[in-house]
């Protein structure tokens, strides 16, 4: 495999907080953290995103615990930090930018969640001409509301947007058939 830009996305404390409502693939972040390990050793690059919300009730606003990235997904020293108040990665930051300065065309997307920022940034990344792998289970989301008011299960949203996203915007690929195919 070519070198990839691994792509955190609001993997912060905020996003375990209950004020989302039932979340689906509790294994998300110990997905992140294998594919973080396997960057890190092959030294490729980690760009984090954080997400600054405007929203005064969200637990991911700025100068609050839940803005903090998690434990398992904390930045370590090189690795880029880009933090933006809207759903991509894209808009208001120079994350398109930095990644063209450097020709890194390849991006590898994990985070938080499956159908807010993950699938824009996806989207974004996917319509801008770069390479996209979505791996779909170092992802993860919230229950949701219809318009009708029926009750979207977490899991349901997660399937639905990934199936959307594949093979218009990227690839989507499960963490281990990725570490897999690293160590070939």
């Amino acid at each position: 495999m070519n070198q990839s830009v691994l792509l955190l996305i609001d993997v912060q404390q905020g996003m375990d907080d209950p004020y989302w409502g039932a979340r689906n693939n509790p294994e998300a972040e110990q997905r992140i953290t294998q594919l973080l390990v396997a960057w890190r050793a092959r030294k490729w690059p980690v760009i984090h995103v954080q997400h600054h919300s405007t929203n005064p009730e969200s637990p991911l606003r700025p100068n609050q615990p839940g803005c903090e990235f998690k434990l398992e997904a904390q930045p370590l020293s090189g690795e880029t930090v880009f933090t933006k108040t809207v759903n991509s990665a894209f808009i208001g930051t120079k994350l398109e930018e930095y990644l063209r300065e450097r020709g890194w065309h390849n991006l590898t997307i994990v985070g938080l969640t499956t159908d807010h920022c993950v699938s824009t940034t996806t989207r974004m990344a996917g319509n801008l001409g770069f390479d996209v792998q979505l791996v779909g289970d170092a992802t993860a989301t919230f229950e949701r509301r219809g318009l009708d008011g029926e009750l979207i299960s977490a899991s349901e949203m997660h399937r639905i947007h990934l199936a959307s996203l594949h093979g218009e915007f990227c690839t989507v690929i499960s963490a281990d058939d990725l570490l897999a195919h690293l160590a070939d």
